[in-house]
């Protein structure tokens, strides 16, 4: 599974493993090696290791520079696809919604590696897809915006009934245009609660990342189930 740690690849993950026809076996995860965090998303590995532990799954990362060039990126993907494909896989999920020139761009990028590519959630209406996602339990955080499109109060806030009425009219409920990036911490497929502090926010060029610390139940920035409360 292609694993941003956001909310449009865990409803992937979630899909794939309830249709009976697929398992995932490995999430696989680029990161910037200059800032130690998944790439666009800005999250520190620590919590996403703590997000991998908690979904049961293994993790394999791919170390990308911060100026990664489009040839880079694609020997270094090349390389981790290779050594999946050694090992008997054939098959990547991804999360996308409607970005037609990136499906196409994965596509051919699977091929080349001899992989192919799976959409469990391509074509849902981002509205209905996210209502669903909040619905189900799922909780995530805004852990990076686009401030072209939104201002920084909208980076670390938990993904809710209130927020989505708060976004613009010209945003995409999902951001799926990347109007914002999110990190998922609880949901049905979660043994546990990923806990966090929310940390300072910082800009670089036109994103505004908000800093997200890992940390104890007892210290989470989001209520965790009143059992895991009580623990403290």
């Amino acid at each position: 599974m292609s694993w941003s740690g956001g909310k449009d690849s865990c409803m992937a993950l979630d899909e794939l493993e309830g249709s009976g026809e697929y398992e995932v076996s490995i999430l696989l995860t680029t990161i910037t090696r200059d800032y130690d965090r998944i790439s666009m998303h800005g999250v520190d590995r620590t919590l996403l290791h703590d997000q991998a532990d908690a979904l049961n799954l293994p993790l394999r990362e791919v170390f990308i520079p911060a100026s990664c060039s489009n040839a880079d990126y694609e020997r270094l993907m090349g390389e981790a696809l290779g050594a999946l494909r050694a090992e008997g896989f054939e098959t990547v999920g991804f999360g996308d919604l409607f970005l037609a020139d990136v499906r196409a761009y994965r596509d051919r990028l699977m091929a080349a590696n001899a992989m192919r590519a799976l959409y469990p959630v391509w074509g849902r209406d981002t509205g209905d897809f996210v209502d669903e996602f909040i619905g189900r339990g799922f909780k995530a955080v805004t852990t990076c915006v686009d401030l072209a499109v939104l201002d920084q109060s909208y980076s670390g806030r938990l993904i809710d009934e209130t927020f989505l009425a708060d976004l613009p009219d010209n945003v995409d409920p999902c951001g799926e245009n990347g109007e914002f990036h999110s990190f998922v911490f609880d949901g049905p497929p979660f043994a546990r609660p990923v806990p966090f502090r929310i940390g300072e926010r910082v800009t670089r060029g036109s994103l505004c990342f908000c800093d997200l610390e890992p940390s104890s139940l007892c210290e989470a920035a989001f209520p965790v189930q009143e059992m895991e409360r009580q623990a403290c």
